[in-house]
């Protein structure tokens, strides 16, 4: 979606944003500057995130160096990087390692008391990501006394002012297809907190832990929290935070003791398998061609398609040759036309008709363990296909599924018999 939307011209993209979130809209000019200058594919799609990343390890080693010396700096970084989560994100086109970046630096900076610099590298975290405030509470904790941080933190909110009244009309559009947190969630919240807990245990330079601990504390537990009054909660919002068991291990390993390196090792075996598995297409939570090849199996003549949720219309962007003659049948206007993401659907009544018309849908869904949108044209669609067609049968495709839905008595018809 990033290398596609960035490659509109200036003017549609400017467009567009009246259509998208304040912080996807920044990001989306970023990288229509990149291409502007080296138009790489999706090399140039990658490396600003590449970049991030090493920029927030280089961070993460800068902390560390100030705080608990030489070795632990080499420690703590190397520990960031290798960080499964922060692997995945240094190879995806989105903004998520520059946010990281960004809060990493301004943590550095709060350190070396260099107040102006902290405000200004903070408040850019925020503009890429609202939820890179929730690092100025973490930082809170250490340094709430300081005159100096609360004159930075009332900058750093004013500067948000108009990023936040933007998003608030936004926000169930861009956040309604969250759920609450899963129990997985709330595992790995515990599995690194624990860690945390008892790695801050060992390390004898206090002062890194007041900063490091609340880092990691604070942001994931507080969007927890939060999620299950509003869901809000996605570990890709916090990743930042990762900074904070990485500061924790490259101190602890610095001190010395067989248990903190056999810990170490230990983590390292698995880390290395999920480093791996994150290269394979599996890892990804869709797979655009698979999804494509599955509707090229399905349809025949005539058929149409529909995708429920309509944001799924990525899929179709992303690999259109799959989709060969299949008619979009919700689509009002595309995507370029109307200066939005994915298009504009039509007018319920119109799309109800046309779905009465249809003999045939093949309908491409989120896995069956999303929540469903609450949006009216979304359930329009839900209840249409429900009261007027059978469905036929459904499929599970990676990070996706394809139900094949027919007019009532006609599923046995044609390659059904097969």
């Amino acid at each position: 979606m990033t290398y596609q939307v960035a490659h509109r011209p200036l003017g549609a993209l400017t467009e567009l944003l009246g259509h998208v979130d304040a912080v996807h809209g920044v990001y989306y000019l970023l990288m229509h500057g990149v291409f502007a200058l080296w138009d790489g594919g999706l090399w140039a799609l990658r490396l600003p995130s590449l970049a991030a990343t090493v920029l927030a390890a280089a961070g993460v080693a800068a902390i560390a160096h100030r705080l608990a010396g030489e070795r632990a700096a080499l420690l703590a970084g190397a520990a960031y990087a290798v960080a499964p989560p922060v692997q995945m994100y240094a190879q995806e086109g989105r903004s998520y390692a520059l946010v990281a970046a960004a809060v990493i630096w301004a943590t550095y900076l709060l350190v070396r008391e260099c107040w102006a610099a902290y405000a200004v590298v903070l408040a850019l975290g925020c503009w890429l990501h609202e939820f890179a405030v929730l690092a100025l509470l973490a930082h809170g904790f250490g340094a709430w006394r300081s005159r100096a941080w609360r004159w930075c933190a009332g900058a750093v909110g004013a500067a948000l002012v108009p990023l936040v009244l933007v998003s608030a009309g936004q926000a169930q559009q861009q956040l309604g297809w969250l759920g609450r947190p899963k129990w997985t969630d709330w595992a790995a919240y515990a599995v690194i907190a624990g860690a945390a807990l008892l790695l801050a245990r060992g390390v004898p330079q206090r002062e890194l832990v007041r900063v490091a601990l609340p880092l990691t504390l604070v942001p994931p537990g507080l969007l927890l929290a939060v999620s299950l009054v509003h869901p809000l909660y996605v570990d890709r919002y916090v990743l930042y935070a990762l900074a904070g068991p990485a500061l924790l291990a490259g101190a602890r390993l610095a001190a010395g003791g067989w248990v903190a390196w056999g810990v170490a090792g230990a983590l390292l075996v698995p880390s290395g398998f999920w480093a791996e598995w994150l290269r394979t297409p599996e890892s990804r939570k869709d797979d655009v061609l698979a999804v494509a090849a599955a509707v090229r199996a399905e349809a025949r003549p005539g058929d149409a398609v529909l995708f429920m949720p309509s944001r799924r219309r990525e899929w179709l962007l992303s690999s259109p040759r799959g989709y060969g003659d299949l008619r979009d049948i919700a689509l009002d206007r595309s995507p370029a036309a109307s200066g939005t993401l994915w298009g504009t659907e039509l007018p319920a009544p119109e799309l109800r008709a046309r779905l009465l018309a249809a003999p045939r849908v093949l309908v491409l869904l989120d896995p069956a363990d999303q929540p469903v949108d609450p949006y009216p044209l979304e359930a329009l669609k839900r209840q249409t296909l429900a009261a007027h067609f059978d469905l036929c049968r459904i499929s599970p495709v990676p990070g996706a599924r394809l139900a094949v839905f027919a007019a009532p008595g006609t599923c046995d018809q044609g390659v059904f018999g097969k």
